[in-house]
Order: structure tokens, then C-alpha cells, then sequence
């Protein structure tokens, strides 16, 4: 039985792929080609159409690497072809293993319309159902020659400035040829079959079926005329396709896809063009499949299409009109989750969510992030004020260490919000359908007696061409079939409904989900992360300053169209290859030069709303757009600061080094630059832990298993070498404001230049780290090992902050060895703690140890540089200029206060006199985290504020205007049927009462 079983597997892979998956087209004749290269970027339709084009032929090497290379190709259908299906192969040299990967193309018709993409595993073009014969062909491909990157071995073809000009593929197959419908279909067939028999055990006797109906069918081929018997073959199979399914199978709802990193290992524009051909291929797909269903997740990406192929837009937006083309995830990108601001991420699903309204006419339910690298547990809150209900990932079948316990549950953030979650089990977001992936998720499913049903998305990612004519014949066949899951294409609303309503008692997991993989993401590309923070923080300033001056000055108009423009700029480098620092060299080029640019238009937008709030006038007035007070001056207002408080003293220290002294913290630097005390003198505490020393400069090798700039493995800790050399100790600042000590060292082929301060009234020591980073893989870090037995960390996230242990008890805590904080991480025991605070850092690692003396240290550290050499071989090489502060004595509200401090700078305008808050809130508890002109136009000023320390909180917003209503809004501004605000008096005052950690956005509207 076995050597039979072994004989039929091996003669059915050589006749399909050598006899009857070559009969699939018949009868080919080559078609004319000539050929025209697009010089630099790419070029419009209409050029590439009207272009001069050469002689070409197969064979012929074509494409550097990132170029564009357009063919014609023309010919005429045989006269004896009449009846007959005829299609063209245009095969441009594709490599069948990568998908996605590699060379693409678009064919146009003479007119400029978009017929179909080619992709490897999608190289036809329908030329007729039913030929007349004699029709004439006239198509221009504008194929793009993408370089292969995904193999992780270090290249410079990352940016077209770096990459060569050799050609990078040959042309192999440009024919017309008829196509055998019926040998098609024997092949989808076999291959269903064949698939399902590898999946059965041994003792299935339903294998043992499969392989006799196999035999017969392969009996029936006559190899010489494969087309000529191909229905005769099929008919042997008929019978084991009829089978149906057992009424216990796993169901499946499949539903179409096409994962399309917005930014990887190629630039955004080329995702502009991968969206187009993915678009065009479905929609063609569809006209004749009226089955068929494809989710497209990405605001992003469909308004590109608007913008770039208005033509393809308008069969899009008819196709989503009937049910086929699906909208889904709500989001502007998918986002990475983890470094994301927290209005930053709202405005994701509010610019999201809004084109979908706008364009469609359709409400998106379902957040769709199946790539990103990890969940913050911030988002369940964020989900449901979008107004929308569930939400799908797949990435965390990633995880390196722990499998995650469920693939349907109710995931619960960080202020008891509860969203309902579905975690596919076939542990793919390009699923092919075959027989291996569905019988994996179907064995794999978590919830077996309790759910029944998972979904899968099919189709080819990445500019592979999405779901293929194959997939929907797998689909059909395994509709039901005995031996495999009920499969069915449907819309993934309509999944999530079915699953709701059959396990809505599903478990619940509480807080972030966190990926134990891809932890450098954290850190690496760090003017990258740094552009992003300080786009978000100036967004921030710019809307609070230009709505104040919008209700305050006669004549200034706020700019919407700037705003919402910039908005979507700063949204689409979220994208979680582009902010994770995962993307080729190209795209963290053009990133630098974007923040650059949006750093300067914000700056003009704040100035001028600040001169207009100011007036005329010489005195130095102060804007504070931090949510709290600080030097005097009231939070979203601008005025002269008071004095600092007690002067800044330094002296020599005893054996090297300086002593400064504020009257709230001394703080003691040695004779090698490091500090060695940082004395609360407030509370009597030490803050540096004995023998130890803050502020400690140590490098590791970086050297992960794979994914260079993705991963960090856990044994990198294993080597550590601290940065204590010193080129120079200097005190640069003596003045009663504050105190600077420099410390500049070099190691390596690098050189690392810090300020030390201490000011006036502050109870922070401020660190700025001028790097000149000329490393390669090496790994840079920032230590605090701090005097504290904390159990737990706590982190800012956003819209509040989350604990994670600092033991290692189990493996899911000995996982997190690298973690994410936004602004803020703070240790603390019962009484006293300690924070390390950042103005672009997000990756930090926290460690306890045991002392000689028996006490405990609590060491933080942040993770300031890296040096992969994959996708980007020059990844974080040159100068960087990064901040960071230790908090002595911090509680949790000094290091939300002192975080947005540090990431919110003062501004100094000369103007007339003190300007008012236009808003105030009389609880520190609750931080104001927007301030802006509602997205309509109305006038009415929209506030978003949160409750920052974790437990209940009541507050009153004054606004500083006539107030006729104050209403509760969802994040796209939207009524709200909260119980949050109260009605506001006739002095402007609004009452809040909110739960830990609640998000409010409060719409205000103005008499």
C-alpha cells in the first residue's frame, strides 16, 4: 500500500508539471514587441504610450535595478482560433518563488486604461472568452524592474542613489495562445486532491480513495493530446469531489487579500504603483467571479489610486458599490501600534475612517492589522471610540517563545475597554487555500468546542498580484469536501458576526499583545523615530496655537487643508515598516527629508498663530503648550515666566569630578563624566544605587539569528563593554539658571559628547547625548541603575501607561527583555520612585539585581543606537542629537508632567502681553492631549483629554469663549452617547467624570 501510495505522488507532480499544466495554453504564437526605457522615475501613462519604442526580443535582458521598461506588444488573433478562448502569456522573467518581490507589470490598453497586472503567478491577459478570429492586439506593459531584497544579505540595491545599473532580468515568454479551459480545470483538480491525500493520516481510508481516483485519472491522460482527454480525466475525479464534508469539519470564511506594505523593501512610490496593479487585477477578477470578495485595509493606498489612476478608481469604487471590493481597518495605514502617539493614532482612524465616509459612503467595523509588530494596549479603547467593534491581527503567530493561548477572544485594555478579536489560525495573511494551510488552521484552532470557525486570507501580498483564479477554484472545490474544512468566501464582517454570535462568552486577554520577536524595531532608524515624535509634538502645537488664534483674532483663518495635509504625511510614515526602521535605505532617505520639511511648514503655522495671539509688542512673551503649568506660566497660554527658585551651585568634587546643587536635588559627577549620586534632597533619597553609576554609556554586540534590523536576540546582554574612557571633563555652564558639565569620549570608529544639567527649580538631571555614530552592528544603551526594589515598570503609552513585571518568573515575562515607552519609564517601590524620561527613545530594557549590601538595584536602560546592515547597510550612521532626563523622586503624574516638558519646548515670541489659555482644566489627573477646529468647519473647538494616572478623576474644563453646548464625540467627532460630560454653565464650565485611563474628546460649541 505505501509503495503505491509513494508511486502515484511521484508520477502526479511529474505529469502535472511537465505534461498537463504546460497544456494549459495551446497553440502559441509569438506577438511583435518593442521596447522603450523610462529615464529615472517613472513616467506617466500618456509618456510611456507615446514613447519611441525599439526592436525587442525573447531573451533579451531588460531593467536595472528600480527602472521602468515599456513594452508593445501587437499581433492578431489566428482566423482558425474562432470560437476558442484566447489569452496572452506575458511572462517578463518571473521568478516564481518570490511573489511580490521582484519584476511587475501593468498592461494598458492603447487609450491609457488599465487592463490587468503581470505577476508571477498571474502572467495572462483574456483576450477573448469566445475568439472571432482575426482581432487585432495592441497592449503596453510598463514593467518595473524591482531588485530582489528579500534574501537579508547586505546590499546598497536598497536606493536607487547606491544600486547598479546591470539589467536584473530576462524577458522569457510574450505569446498568444489559446486556453484549454478543461485542462485548467484538471489542473485545479489534482492539485486540490493532492493536497487533501498529504493531509490525511495513514489510516484514513478516505486517502486511500483519493489516491485510486487519482490513478484512474492519470490512466485517462493521453500525454500526447492532454486537452483532448482532459474532461475524460475529470470524470474519474468527480466522485471524491462530490464527497461532502463532515458536519463537525472547521468552517473557514476565505476572504480575498492582498497584504501591500505601504513602505518596505521598495520606496513609496513604487507602492503606488504595486496598490494599482493589485487593484486592477482584482477588479478584473471580479467581473468574472461574482463571487468573489477582496478587503482592502488601507485609506492610504485606495486614495492613491484616486489621485494617481482615476480611471481604476472609478471600476474600485462600482466594485465597492456591489459588495465585492470591501474596505476595511478604518485606518489611515496599518500603523505600527507600539511608538504611535496617542493622537496621533486616533487621528490614524479619524482620516481613515473619514475617506471611507467620504468616498464610499461606508462605515468601516473591522480594524485590520494583521503585520503590525506588536498591540498596544491602549488600542481596545481607541477601536471602539472610532466606532468600530472588532479587530484581527496575525502577526503574534510570530512570537519566538509563547504560543498565544487563543484565536477568538475579547482583548481588554488598559482602562477595561474590551474589543472582540480574531487571531487567524492558518498563520498566514497570504494564504493559498491548499490543502496544508487549511487542514493547519483547522488542527491549529484554539477554540475547538467552543467556536467553530476561523478566517483565512488568500491571495499574493506584497505586489504579488493578490487572490488568483486558482484560489477560487480551491475555494470552490474545498466548499465541501470531504476530508477538509467548509470553505467559503465571504465578506469579513459577515465572518465576524457568525463568530461573535457563536462564542460571544470567548475569553479575555488582558493588556498589550506583545510580540516576542522584532524587538529592534524599537530602536532602530533613529532620526526615523525622531522625525515622528517631533512631527507629533509640533502637530500638536500648531493646532492648539491656530485654534486659539482661530476664536481669539478677527481675520485669521485656520488652515484646515495645511493641517489635515500634514496630518496624513506624518499617518503614512507610521507605517509599520517605515517607523519600525525596517525599510530599504531609499525609504528612510526621503523620511528624513519629509520630517524635515514638515518641521519647517509647522514651525511657520505655529509662528504666525502665535505672532497673531501676541500682538504687537517687545516683550519676550513665553508659549507653553505643554498640558501643565511650568515656570508660571498656565498650560496652552503664553506669558513672562517666574523665577526658577533657589540659584544652581557647582563644585569640585572630592577625587574628580563635580558637585551641583539646586536645593531640591545634589548631584555628584566623578572623574570619569558618569553620575554617581543624584540625591533627592527633598525626600532624603538616593537615587543612584551604591557603587553604581548613572548615565552609563554601554555597547553590545548586535548580531541577530535573522532579521537584522527587525530582531534583537537575548544574548547580546551576554557581552557588554561600558564607555568610561574619557577625552574631556568640562564645566561649560556656571550660571544660576543651571549648571552644564560636558563629557566627551570616543569609542570604536565613534564619538559621544554629553551635557549634563542641572536647573534652576528643576528636580530633573537633563542629559543631551551628541552621538557621531560610525558603528556596525553594535548595539548602544543609556544605563540607570537606580537605588529601588521596583516589582514593576510602569511605561507610557498612549493615553495612559502600562506595568510590566520586572522578574522573569515565566517564560512571557523572561520575553520581554526589550520593551516600548513613549516619553516616560518609571520604577518605583511603596513611597519613592525614580523615572528616565526621553524626547525620541522608545526601545528601554529594565533588569533587578541583587547587591553585595542585600539591597536590590533597578537598572533602566535606554536603547539609543543601533547598526544593522539589513534592509539598509548604512542604518543610524552619522550624527544624532538625543534627550533624555533621570527624575528623581518622580511620582507617576511628575513623569507625565516632566515627559511632555521635555518633548514640548518653550517658545519665545515678542509680543503685547500675557495670552489667556483658551482652555483650562483644574485636575493635573486629566491631560489634555488635543486642542483643534472640528473637521467640518462648524467653528466649534474639539478638545480630546485623558485620565493619565490610572484611576478615577473628576475635573472641570473652563473654556475661555461663549459656550452654547458641550457634547461627547467619538474620534471622527460624532455624537456620543457617553455619560462622561456634563452640561456646561453659563461660565463655559463643563464638568468630567472619568474611569482610569477613559479617553474623552469633548465637542465644544460655540455662541
Amino acid at each position: 500500500m505505501h509503495d503505491d501510495r509513494s508511486i502515484t505522488e511521484h508520477r502526479l507532480r511529474r505529469v502535472l508539471k511537465e505534461r498537463i499544466k504546460p497544456a494549459v495554453h495551446s497553440r502559441a504564437v509569438p506577438l511583435e514587441i518593442g521596447r522603450w526605457e523610462a529615464p529615472g522615475e517613472p513616467v506617466p501613462v500618456a509618456e510611456g504610450l507615446a514613447a519611441p519604442y525599439g526592436p525587442c526580443s525573447i531573451g533579451e535582458t531588460w531593467g536595472p535595478a528600480w527602472g521602468t521598461t515599456w513594452f508593445k506588444v501587437t499581433g492578431c488573433v489566428p482566423a482558425d482560433w474562432a470560437g476558442r478562448t484566447v489569452e496572452a502569456v506575458l511572462d517578463l522573467g518571473f521568478d516564481r518563488m518570490m511573489p511580490g518581490f521582484q519584476c511587475e507589470g501593468l498592461v494598458h490598453r492603447a487609450d491609457g486604461s488599465e487592463v490587468k497586472a503581470l505577476n508571477p503567478y498571474n502572467d495572462w491577459v483574456r483576450l477573448a472568452d469566445s475568439a472571432a478570429g482575426g482581432e487585432q492586439v495592441e497592449w503596453y506593459v510598463e514593467a518595473a524592474s524591482n531588485p530582489v531584497l528579500v534574501d537579508h544579505s547586505v546590499t546598497y540595491e536598497g536606493d536607487r542613489q547606491t544600486s547598479g545599473e546591470q539589467p536584473l532580468y530576462r524577458l522569457a515568454r510574450m505569446d498568444l495562445a489559446v486556453f484549454e479551459t478543461e485542462v485548467w480545470e484538471l489542473v485545479q483538480d489534482l492539485e486540490v486532491l493532492y493536497d487533501l491525500m498529504m493531509q490525511l493520516g495513514e489510516a484514513d481510508a478516505r486517502r486511500y480513495e483519493i489516491l485510486r481516483a487519482v490513478d484512474a485519472a492519470l490512466d485517462a491522460v493521453d500525454l500526447g493530446d492532454v486537452p483532448g482527454t482532459a474532461a475524460a480525466a475529470r470524470a474519474r475525479l468527480a466522485g471524491v469531489l462530490a464527497a461532502p464534508a463532515n458536519a463537525s469539519a472547521h468552517r473557514i470564511s476565505a476572504v480575498g487579500h492582498a497584504h501591500i506594505d505601504s513602505a518596505w523593501l521598495w520606496p513609496l512610490r513604487e507602492t503606488v504603483r504595486k496598490v494599482s496593479r493589485t487593484a486592477s487585477n482584482m477588479v478584473n477578477l471580479m467581473d468574472g467571479h461574482p463571487e468573489f470578495v477582496f478587503a482592502m485595509s488601507q485609506a492610504q493606498q485606495l486614495d492613491w489610486i484616486k489621485t494617481q489612476r482615476p480611471e481604476l478608481f472609478e471600476r474600485v469604487k462600482k466594485k465597492i458599490a456591489d459588495g465585492q471590493f470591501v474596505p476595511v481597518g478604518g485606518m489611515w495605514v496599518e500603523s505600527d501600534t507600539n511608538m504611535v502617539g496617542g493622537e496621533a493614532m486616533a487621528r490614524q482612524f479619524l482620516y481613515g475612517k473619514k475617506f471611507f465616509l467620504d468616498e464610499f459612503g461606508i462605515e468601516t467595523r473591522i480594524v485590520w492589522l494583521p503585520d503590525s509588530f506588536g498591540y498596544t494596549a491602549a488600542m481596545p479603547q481607541i477601536v471602539k471610540l472610532s466606532g468600530s467593534k472588532w479587530f484581527l491581527t496575525q502577526k503574534i503567530s510570530w512570537s519566538q517563545v509563547n504560543k498565544f493561548p487563543h484565536h477568538t477572544f475579547w482583548w481588554e485594555g488598559i482602562d477595561g475597554t474590551r474589543v472582540f478579536t480574531h487571531f487567524p489560525p492558518v498563520d498566514t495573511y497570504n494564504s493559498d487555500l491548499g490543502g496544508a494551510q487549511l487542514a493547519h488552521a483547522a488542527g491549529n484552532y484554539r477554540e475547538k468546542g467552543r467556536g467553530s470557525r476561523s478566517l483565512a486570507p488568500f491571495g499574493w501580498g506584497d505586489g504579488g498580484g493578490g487572490p488568483t483564479r486558482e484560489h477560487l477554484a480551491r475555494a470552490r472545490r474545498q466548499r465541501d469536501l470531504e476530508g477538509s474544512p467548509r470553505v467559503e468566501i465571504e465578506r469579513p464582517d459577515a465572518f465576524f458576526e457568525k463568530a461573535h454570535a457563536e462564542y460571544a462568552d470567548a475569553p479575555v486577554w488582558a493588556g498589550e499583545l506583545y510580540l516576542e520577536l522584532h524587538r529592534g524595531t524599537y530602536t532602530s532608524q533613529a532620526k526615523t523615530k525622531q522625525g515622528n515624535r517631533r512631527s507629533e509634538s509640533l502637530l500638536r502645537e500648531a493646532e492648539l496655537w491656530a485654534a486659539t488664534a482661530a476664536v481669539r483674532v478677527p481675520g485669521y483663518g485656520y488652515p484646515y487643508e495645511d493641517l489635515e495635509r500634514i496630518w496624513k504625511t506624518v499617518l503614512l510614515h507610521q507605517f509599520h515598516d517605515i517607523l519600525p526602521g525596517s525599510s530599504i535605505a531609499w525609504v528612510h532617505r526621503e523620511a528624513r527629508a519629509t520630517y524635515a520639511a514638515v518641521r519647517e511648514e509647522l514651525r511657520g503655522i505655529t509662528l504666525a498663530a502665535q505672532l497673531a495671539l501676541a500682538g504687537n509688542g517687545t516683550a519676550e512673551l513665553v508659549f507653553n503648550c505643554a498640558p501643565h503649568a511650568r515656570r508660571g506660566i498656565p498650560a496652552g497660554g503664553a506669558g513672562l515666566p517666574e523665577a526658577a527658585g533657589q540659584p544652581v551651585t557647582v563644585e569640585e568634587r572630592h577625587g574628580g569630578g563635580h558637585v551641583l546643587a539646586n536645593g531640591r536635588l545634589l548631584v555628584e559627577i566623578d572623574g570619569r563624566g558618569l553620575i554617581v549620586s543624584a540625591y533627592d534632597l527633598e525626600e532624603r533619597r538616593e537615587a543612584v544605587a551604591p557603587g553604581q553609576a548613572a548615565n552609563l554609556l554601554q555597547i553590545h554586540p548586535d548580531f541577530p539569528n535573522m532579521w537584522d534590523a527587525w530582531d534583537i536576540d537575548a544574548f547580546y546582554r551576554n557581552s557588554v563593554t561600558d564607555l568610561v574612557a574619557l577625552d574631556a571633563l568640562e564645566v561649560v555652564e556656571a550660571g544660576p539658571e543651571a549648571v552644564t558639565v560636558r563629557v566627551s569620549r570616543s569609542f570604536g570608529r565613534s564619538e559621544a559628547v554629553q551635557s549634563i544639567t542641572l536647573r534652576a527649580g528643576a528636580k530633573t538631571v537633563d542629559m543631551v547625548t551628541e552621538v557621531d555614530w560610525h558603528e556596525t552592528e553594535k548595539f548602544l544603551k543609556a544605563a540607570f541603575p537606580l537605588d529601588v526594589k521596583a516589582e514593576r515598570s510602569a511605561s507610557e503609552t498612549q493615553f495612559g501607561h502600562v506595568y510590566r513585571a520586572t522578574h522573569t518568573n515565566t517564560s512571557w515575562e523572561a520575553a520581554k527583555f526589550e520593551i516600548c515607552a513613549h516619553r516616560w519609564i518609571r520604577v518605583a517601590e511603596p513611597g519613592w520612585g525614580a523615572a528616565v524620561l526621553n524626547d525620541s527613545t522608545y526601545g528601554h530594557d529594565v533588569t533587578r539585581d541583587v547587591r553585595p549590601d542585600g539591597g536590590q538595584t533597578t537598572t533602566v536602560r535606554l536603547s539609543l543606537l543601533r547598526a544593522p546592515r539589513y534592509p539598509d547597510p548604512e542604518t543610524d550612521q552619522g550624527a544624532h542629537t538625543l534627550r533624555f532626563s533621570l527624575a528623581p523622586g518622580a511620582e507617576i503624574g511628575d513623569a507625565v508632567r516632566e515627559g511632555h516638558a521635555l518633548n514640548l519646548p518653550e517658545r519665545v515670541v515678542s509680543g503685547a502681553g500675557p495670552v489667556a489659555p483658551l482652555l483650562t482644566l483644574d485636575n493635573d489627573a486629566v491631560v489634555i492631549e488635543a486642542v483643534k477646529l472640528a473637521e467640518d468647519r462648524s467653528g466649534d473647538v474639539v478638545v480630546r483629554l485623558y485620565e493619565s494616572l490610572g484611576g478615577r478623576a473628576t475635573a472641570v474644563l473652563t473654556a475661555d469663549f461663549p459656550l452654547s453646548a458641550a457634547v461627547e464625540s467619538d474620534l471622527l467627532e460624532r455624537p456620543l452617547s457617553g455619560t462622561a460630560v456634563g452640561a456646561p454653565t453659563r461660565a463655559g464650565a463643563v464638568p468630567l467624570t472619568l474611569r482610569p485611563f477613559q479617553i474623552v474628546t469633548v465637542r465644544l460649541h460655540r455662541r
